[in-house]
């Protein structure tokens, strides 16, 4: 064999070995979702079995995390490439808010698309006898892990009912599964959790005891705004809950960063729009998805992968 012919060899053998190596560092994803009691993960496992047959060579991993405000500081620090995350923490993310999480703006979120509304849903132990936001004060109430989506919610929706923290007896900072529990052993009264309809932790304590899901009315959905809209929790969705309950809604997004490529992210959008059916059999609140809704309120730009498939389909920004 002449060196020539060596040298080609040997690069080629180069070139095999290199290769893969590439393929696989610009296909791996992680999603970032939230508690494995909400709705975020059932929604990322979802999106992991798509991803993970419909890009070749891809390595998807599910992230279990505090949700929203821990999912975008993720993304902007290039710890993810996709995650779900709450309409208001993603605005307050790229504008930049010290008391949200976020002690400098987000530069590098990217929008992929919006996805379906998480409603506040505040519930209580029928024997405490809440049945209003005013009925809070004085009593124990669980918020949400500090810093998170609902957290965020929980502030902003007491504030807008001329409420603070200050007014209830004991404040807790607990995700779902936690304040579920100790609702089941009657050491809270409340629980306020801003998820999809049937989140699995609702539906476990609507089971166990009996409950009361609190009337939010709609002059509190008007004062906060948008991203905020009224809306109601259809009767029959806990146990024990026979009739609707108005309360307010905010839009949950999937998210990714400008660390991530146009490509994987038209993959990424693409895929999850030609595969709707198996994502809404992932969880109920998922069946509001709608390509014709994808760039409704998008606080941040959207990743240009991500708009290249909606001007594939015709789908344009409000």
């Amino acid at each position: 064999m002449t060196i020539r012919k060596k040298i080609a060899c040997l690069a080629a053998g180069v070139a095999l070995t290199a290769a893969p190596l590439t393929a696989s560092a610009q296909e791996f994803i992680n999603i970032l979702t939230g508690g494995t009691s909400g709705v975020y993960y059932p929604v990322g496992g979802a999106l992991s079995k798509i991803y993970s047959d419909g890009i070749e060579g891809a390595k998807v991993q599910v992230q279990s995390t505090k949700a929203s405000v821990e999912n975008l500081n993720l993304l902007q620090q290039g710890k993810g490439e996709i995650g779900l995350a709450l309409g208001d923490s993603v605005k307050l993310a790229a504008e930049g808010s010290a008391d949200a999480g976020f002690p400098q703006p987000l530069d590098k979120l990217r929008g992929i698309s919006a996805m379906y509304p998480n409603f506040i849903q505040i519930v209580a132990s029928k024997e405490s006898g809440i049945k209003t936001l005013a009925d809070l004060k004085g009593k124990a109430l669980s918020v949400g892990a500090p810093k998170s989506g609902t957290e965020l919610n929980a502030r902003a929706i007491l504030a807008a009912a001329g409420m603070s923290y200050d007014d209830l007896g004991q404040v807790e900072y607990l995700p779902f599964a936690e304040s579920v529990d100790l609702m089941k052993n009657r050491q809270l009264d409340a629980t306020l959790q801003s998820a999809g309809l049937g989140v699995a932790s609702l539906k476990d304590l609507s089971t166990s005891i009996p409950i009361t899901v609190v009337s939010v009315p709609a002059d509190v959905a008007e004062k906060l705004g948008a991203p905020y809209v009224a809306e109601n929790i259809p009767a029959n969705t806990y146990d024990g809950q026979n009739e609707a309950v108005p309360t307010v809604a905010v839009i949950n997004f999937l998210v990714s960063s400008s660390n991530v490529s146009d490509d994987l992210a038209y993959q990424m959008t693409k895929l999850l729009y030609e595969n709707l059916d198996e994502l809404k059999a992932a969880h109920a609140a998922t069946a509001s998805i709608d390509v014709q809704n994808a760039l409704k309120g998008m606080p941040i730009p959207v990743h240009p992968g991500a708009q290249k498939y909606y001007d594939e389909v015709g789908v344009k920004a409000e």
